[in-house]
């Protein structure tokens, strides 16, 4: 049996549609949807299957995710015998991660990033927070210039390590726009604004630290199938003491996406992401290992044919 990590995506990775083929075909992923629909008081039908403005918030955005990541998850287990090593998801993913293994039931994990991304945007409200994605340029350029500027007084943090050349910082939208020509002249060859308005991942979000713990002790379990990867640390966890503060200090830390995947490398045969395809790019840039998606039942059939 291959040692494999099972992985789950974060915000960006939504689209209309996701899981709509789960739920015409899968009687667990219809009673999931319906059953979360009913603990937050909103219909994922309509949020994940028909256009609407809602998917972008973030408070909707991760339980969205969440739930169809989930559902790929509990499908593919439903089917398999495959035991991971580890679990990690990107930022929002690691409460996927959380769930999947056995830590949180998903009905408290679907409430709990419903939440989670309450906190979020209450924390940036009126600071007229944003995000920027750079293409092109080290870590250590990047964090150079963030500690420079925040010398200067400018609001600007390394929020995502995605990949080699790729990073997404957080902060002040004014500060972040007003350095795109700084990124750009040190040799970026993007340096673009995302349509956020939220800054994850960086000291702004420290007013959401304490009411999450407070979330967190209340619905997380101590039983833990396998380890989790941190975004904060790039090293396992197994235990509810370490979870609280690992996923309390990721509010205002950076995900260090491509240091988890590399932590992991050496010892994984694959990696199955369950909900998304948005990781399986973003590995093709960090390791050689091949990386398999769960987003439908076709997928789920493909992977489930691995083994």
């Amino acid at each position: 049996m291959s040692n494999t990590v099972f992985i789950f995506p974060g915000q960006g990775s939504q689209k209309v549609g996701m899981g709509k083929d789960f739920y015409d075909n899968s009687a667990l992923a219809k009673e999931m949807i319906e059953t979360a629909s009913e603990r937050v008081g909103f219909d994922f039908k309509h949020l994940l299957f028909e256009e609407n403005e809602n998917l972008e918030q973030t408070q909707y955005t991760q339980p969205a995710i969440l739930l169809v990541s989930l559902i790929a998850h509990r499908l593919f287990t439903e089917h398999s015998t495959v035991a991971p090593i580890a679990l990690l998801g990107h930022s929002l993913g690691e409460f996927s991660a959380l769930s999947a293994t056995g830590a949180m039931d998903y009905l408290d994990a679907v409430e709990l990033v419903y939440r989670r991304g309450l906190l979020m945007k209450q924390a940036c409200e009126g600071i007229n927070a944003g995000m920027m994605a750079l293409l092109g340029l080290d870590d250590e350029s990047v964090e150079a210039i963030t500690c420079k500027e925040r010398e200067s007084g400018k609001k600007v943090w390394a929020a995502n390590y995605n990949g080699d050349g790729q990073i997404v910082i957080a902060g002040n939208k004014d500060d972040l726009a007003s350095l795109e020509s700084v990124f750009k002249d040190s040799g970026a060859k993007k340096a673009v604004l995302l349509a956020m308005s939220v800054a994850s991942h960086c000291p702004l979000l420290i007013s959401a630290q304490a009411p999450l713990e407070t979330y967190l002790d209340q619905w997380m379990k101590d039983a833990f199938v396998a380890p989790i990867i941190s975004n904060v640390t790039a090293s396992a966890y197994q235990a509810k003491t370490e979870a609280k503060h690992l996923l309390s200090e990721q509010l205002v830390s950076p995900v260090k996406y491509k240091q988890s995947i590399l932590h992991v490398e050496d010892s994984v045969d694959m990696f199955i992401e369950f909900g998304g395809s948005v990781l399986k790019g973003l590995n093709k840039r960090i390791t050689q290992k091949p990386t398999h998606s769960i987003v439908d039942m076709k997928s789920l059939e493909e992977v489930l044919a691995l083994f």
